[in-house]
C-alpha cells in the first residue's frame, strides 16, 4: 500500500516514516507539512492511505482530510496527534484511525490493517448486496484504554446489549459503546436486523439459524463463535429476510 504522510514537524515524519517502513508492505510515496500540500500529493500520487496531523499551519488535518474525501478514490485517513479533543471532528471526517503520539508500532499497525481492509471498492461491492444500504456513518467510535478507537460498521457481526452499554463484536475483537441498541438499530436499519431486545446482528454476517433441542433459533454469524439467540417475536421477520438474501 501506497503512503503519504502529513506533518509540519519533519522530525515526527521521519519517525513515523520509520515505523511504516518497519511494518512491511508499505511504500512511503511522499511527505507533506500541511493541508495544502497533502491535498495537491494526494491528487498527483493517488495514495493508498494518508497519515495526517491534526494542528498544521494553514489548512489544518481535519480541513484537508475533507478534501481529500472528495477524490476519486479517496484515500484511507488515518489521524496522528499528540491531542486527543479532535476525535469527534476526526470520526465526522470518515477517518479510519485516531491515533495519539507518541504512536506506538502495535497502535499503528493495527489503524493501517484497518485501512487495508476497507476501502472504496470494498464499499462499492457491499452496496450491491441485498439489504445493504450504506448511508450514513461507515464507522463507530469505541472506547480503549488508550482513549477511543474507530471500527469500521462493515466488519461488525454483532451489536449486544447488557445493562447501559453496547458491545460491538468484529473479528477477533470486541469494542464497548456508549450508544443506544435502538438508536444503532435506527440509524442502520437495512444493514442491521433486530433478532432479540438485547441483539443486532449484521444482515451480511449471517450464516444460518441454528436450532436447539427445546426449540430456541439461535443466529450463525461469519467469523463470530457468539450464536446470539432469536426471540419469538422476531423470528418470522428474521426468517422473511434469510428467503430473500
Amino acid at each position: 500500500m501506497n503512503v503519504v504522510i502529513v506533518d509540519d514537524e519533519p522530525l515526527a515524519r521521519e519517525r513515523m516514516a520509520r515505523m511504516v517502513l518497519a511494518l512491511g508492505g508499505f511504500r512511503i510515496i511522499g511527505q507533506a507539512g500541511h493541508g495544502q500540500e497533502a491535498v495537491r500529493m494526494a491528487r498527483d500520487l493517488s495514495p493508498d492511505v494518508v497519515l495526517m496531523d491534526v494542528r498544521m499551519p494553514g489548512m489544518d488535518g481535519l480541513a484537508a482530510a475533507q478534501h481529500l474525501a472528495e477524490l476519486d478514490p479517496p484515500p484511507a485517513v488515518i489521524f496522528c496527534t499528540a491531542y486527543g479533543d479532535y476525535a469527534v471532528e476526526a470520526f465526522s471526517s470518515q477517518a479510519v484511525g485516531y491515533l495519539l503520539k507518541p504512536v506506538r508500532q502495535a497502535d499503528l499497525a493495527a489503524a493501517l490493517s484497518r485501512a487495508r481492509r476497507i476501502n472504496k471498492a470494498q464499499l462499492a461491492e457491499l452496496r450491491q448486496l441485498p439489504g445493504m444500504v450504506l448511508d450514513g456513518r461507515t464507522h463507530i467510535t469505541a472506547r480503549n484504554r488508550r482513549g477511543l478507537d474507530l471500527v469500521p460498521v462493515a466488519e461488525v457481526a454483532l451489536f449486544q446489549a447488557d445493562h447501559k452499554y453496547v458491545t460491538a463484536y468484529h473479528g477477533d475483537s470486541e469494542s464497548l459503546l456508549d450508544e443506544t441498541l435502538r438508536d444503532l438499530e435506527q440509524e442502520f436499519d437495512g444493514r442491521f436486523i433486530r433478532v432479540h431486545r438485547n441483539a443486532l446482528v449484521s444482515i451480511n454476517h449471517i450464516e444460518g439459524l441454528d436450532r436447539n433441542h427445546d426449540g430456541q433459533n439461535f443466529v450463525r454469524l461469519r467469523d463470530l463463535d457468539i450464536r446470539p439467540q432469536v426471540s419469538r417475536r422476531h423470528i418470522v421477520g428474521l426468517k422473511k429476510l434469510l428467503d430473500q438474501i
